[in-house]
């Protein structure tokens, strides 16, 4: 297993529209478990393939708080959405950046898993946030897109500043 490279906000990179993954083989589940291993080492609960430079439709997540149900999906779609919240999010992809977004409250997605099975999850709260954080990614969506323009500005300059020191 590996710790993969986590592309940061504003990588153009994170715009790509991921591909559907055609076959669950050998090489997508070696990159679920290099995903589990960054996404814990960041640590994250939520870690999408277009984060790691790879734009396929492959999400891993854990909200548990034992790290004790990794969850997988594979061309994840949401078929049915129901009610509202606002939560907070933070993002590995947009470090120490934490902002309230409004998201469906429930979820239903179908998708595949690591063995290739197709699996239907019914997600509240946290997890279906999370859910939807991650295939936003897979859509070439971050998180701060759903903000105002007013703090999309805010945290557009105070990465560019960031960027600029580096340089």
């Amino acid at each position: 297993m590996a710790i993969l490279d986590i592309l940061h906000y504003p990588d153009p990179r994170l715009r790509t529209l991921a591909k559907p993954v055609a076959t669950v083989d050998d090489g997508i589940r070696q990159l679920v478990k290099d995903m589990f291993e960054t996404m814990y080492a960041a640590p994250g609960i939520g870690l999408a393939a277009t984060q790691v430079d790879v734009h396929q439709r492959v999400l891993v997540l854990d909200v548990s708080e034992g790290r004790s149900q990794p969850l997988c999906l594979i061309n994840p779609v949401i078929v049915a959405a129901e009610g509202s919240e606002q939560m907070e999010e933070g993002c590995l992809s947009v470090p120490d950046v934490f902002e309230a977004v409004e998201r469906a409250e429930r979820v239903v997605v179908h998708a595949l898993d690591e063995k290739g099975n197709a699996i239907k999850v019914t997600a509240e709260g946290l997890l279906a946030v999370c859910i939807q954080h991650e295939i936003d990614h897979l859509d070439g969506r971050l998180f701060v897109d759903r903000l105002s323009a007013l703090k999309r500005s805010r945290i557009r300059k105070k990465f560019d500043k960031q960027q600029r020191q580096v340089v």
